[in-house]
């Protein structure tokens, strides 16, 4: 496969808008590409530096002999995972959820969210 085959592919770019000590900027990352990274003044300036930079990230893994990973598939995650706590967390969050008034999993996903 080429590389313009490889860019159509449903790859995950996340862009996120910094402040920070160098100043305003978007910082732009591929989920299934392990240190392939760029910015830009601006949003759209970040999306087209880490078009770039992938072309560059899948040009190195093919001449190198490497594969470059499948898009992550969203579908293959059903929402739903067992989480095993201490006796202790278990009844404090449970607690904690009944103050609240909502339940323990509505009051569970409110606290990882955060």
């Amino acid at each position: 496969m080429n590389i313009k085959k490889y860019l159509e592919r449903p790859y995950h770019i996340i862009i996120k808008h910094i402040d920070d000590e160098s100043g305003l900027y978007y910082f732009a990352t591929v989920r299934e590409f392990d240190g392939c990274m760029s910015h830009g003044d601006t949003h759209a300036q970040a999306f087209e530096n880490i078009q770039e930079a992938m072309k560059g990230w899948i040009k190195t893994k093919l001449d190198n002999g490497f594969s470059v990973p499948e898009p992550i598939d969203d579908n293959n995650y059903s929402g739903r995972f067992v989480l095993r706590l201490p006796k202790s967390l278990h009844a404090r969050l449970a607690y904690e959820a009944e103050q609240e008034g909502v339940s323990l999993n509505q009051y569970a996903l409110y606290r990882l969210s955060n």
